[in-house]
């Protein structure tokens, strides 16, 4: 079930990185960089409407018909971006649509884990989920730049249609829902009235998880949209450039399972997280040392930064489905995917003029403000059902 889990989750991620790694392709075309990031950002944008939906969806019918039917709908989507080629219009519309349905195997894939390991090994399953994240960035990041640098978009997008259709299949088949507490009858027992009672009420727990995890995107996604960008100014090569941010989202996977055990080790998943903001601010700031200095370090402290910056993810996933219970998990995930990326779909045309204005020295040091603003905010103790 993990291995599905990651797999799908993975797929789904090459699709909406895909088109932040053509903004070299798209911008040596004659596109502005601020319109390449808003075509960029199309996919987070299509997740943010949909996310919730597919949540309550999970909640209600179970993780397999979600993720194997969500696939089916992203391949279309991405069949649809093939056939649109060079049409901005259509590209924009056929990302939209594949970042809508795509959406399904965020929250439903975090139910699978969620449902199937118990608290005491749940931080290391789901650091080992979480890491689908920069393995599809990887998988993207070595693949498309380089196939539309020499062969256009078309090409770009063959492997996401493939590995999407694939993995449809392979789920609809190997995936098994975890058991769920059944909902209480009218006049049923007090406990399962509280396991399915709407946990935004209760505290404000959940709000800050999402609140936290709204502030420290926007590192990770500034680096994962602009990463390659920031490399090919200083005069790297757009493949080995891709290369580079590929090797450092693959360390940052790996960084997400250390974080993720190391959580079950302390007992907590807020304690850590707090670690991880501090360690953001801190590597943004370095970032932006090595540009305005132009210090030869670019590539370590870059692959150091992408791991910081991914590291809070599978942390705060891991507390919102503890917190949110069995019952409301789906949509408490989908909530909290929904929050992150709404501020993801901005970093692409807010950070590209950004850019513009101050450089990447002065848009790293601004974004390395925002994991200070999360610090506050951080719970400063765990919230849990089981």
């Amino acid at each position: 079930m993990l291995a599905l889990g990651v797999a799908a989750q993975a797929a789904g991620t090459l699709v909406v990185t895909a088109p932040a790694l053509l903004i070299p392709h798209l911008h040596a075309q004659g596109m502005p960089l601020a319109q390449a990031g808003l075509l960029a950002a199309a996919p987070t944008a299509g997740m943010v409407l949909t996310l919730i939906a597919w949540g309550a969806v999970a909640d209600r019918i179970g993780e397999r018909i979600v993720i194997a039917g969500g696939l089916v709908l992203t391949t279309l989507a991405v069949a649809g971006a093939w056939l649109a080629d060079d049409d901005t219009v259509l590209l924009g519309v056929a990302f939209l649509a594949a970042g809508m349905t795509s959406a399904s195997t965020n929250a439903a894939s975090g139910r699978v884990v969620v449902g199937w390991f118990p608290k005491e090994r749940r931080g290391l399953a789901m650091g080992i989920r979480q890491m689908s994240q920069p393995l599809g960035v990887t998988l993207a990041a070595v693949t498309v730049p380089r196939l539309a640098e020499a062969s256009g978009i078309r090409s770009a997008l063959v492997l996401p249609v493939v590995l999407c259709a694939v993995l449809a299949v392979v789920c609809a088949v190997g995936i098994v829902d975890p058991p769920r507490p059944s909902r209480p009858a009218s006049g049923g027992d007090a406990g399962a009235a509280v396991g399915t009672a709407n946990p935004y009420r209760a505290t404000g727990f959940l709000w800050r998880i999402h609140a936290v995890s709204i502030l420290l995107v926007v590192p990770q996604f500034t680096l994962s949209t602009y990463g390659l960008v920031w490399l090919v100014t200083l005069g790297w090569s757009t493949a080995t450039a891709g290369l580079l941010v590929g090797a450092a989202q693959f360390v940052g996977a790996i960084g997400r399972i250390l974080v993720g055990f190391w959580s079950d080790r302390v007992g907590s998943r807020v304690g850590p997280l707090r670690v991880v903001a501090v360690s953001a601010a801190a590597v943004m700031a370095v970032l932006a040392l090595v540009d305005v200095a132009h210090l030869p370090a670019a590539a370590v402290v870059l692959v150091v930064a992408t791991s910081v910056t991914v590291a809070d993810n599978g942390l705060a996933y891991t507390s919102v489905a503890e917190a949110a219970g069995p019952s409301w998990s789906g949509r408490a995930l989908g909530a909290q995917n929904t929050g992150q990326f709404i501020a993801a779909s901005a970093v692409g045309p807010g950070i590209g003029a950004l850019v513009g204005l101050v450089g990447f020295a002065g848009s790293f040091l601004l974004v390395a403000a925002l994991p200070v603003l999360a610090l506050p905010l951080v719970p400063r103790v765990d919230r849990s059902h089981d």
